[in-house]
């Protein structure tokens, strides 16, 4: 796959978006929102994709919203779609960013970088000491 691409970005919210305290809504992961953003801003659809449902789920997608992002379908595909119990529940999208991945979750930055094949912008700083000091 082209991380070029646009892509369908499924995205969960309790331990991913926030720090999990189900049925509360955690305090906002380092980064999250200005890097579900930043994805929007790239052209992705972020869809959420999350175990909330009913009244937890609206919290939730109020939350995102005050903090800026509106997802293009809630658990679904798309935003039109039924879920008629004859389709599965499974959605469609080309990544899946949960904290419940193998290996835990990486984190909002390392997310970015994976998708957009970027590295960060970061001075190199120059050696203290003799050696710092004789190189030019």
């Amino acid at each position: 796959m082209n991380f070029q691409d646009k892509l369908i970005i499924a995205v969960d919210f309790d331990g991913t978006i926030v720090d999990d305290a189900y049925p509360k809504i955690g305090k906002p992961k380092l980064f999250a929102f200005e890097t579900l953003k930043r994805l929007q801003q790239d052209g992705h659809r972020l869809i959420l994709w999350t175990y909330r449902s009913g009244i937890r789920l609206e919290e939730a997608v109020a939350f995102c919203k005050e903090n800026g992002i509106t997802f293009y379908a809630v658990n679904k595909s798309f935003p039109e779609e039924k879920l008629d119990g004859k389709r599965s529940r499974k959605i469609h999208a080309d990544l899946f960013i949960d904290d419940r991945n193998i290996g835990g979750f990486i984190g909002w930055g390392e997310v970015y970088q994976t998708i957009t094949k970027e590295t960060p912008n970061i001075p190199k700083r120059r050696k203290k000491g003799l050696f710092g000091f004789l190189k030019s």
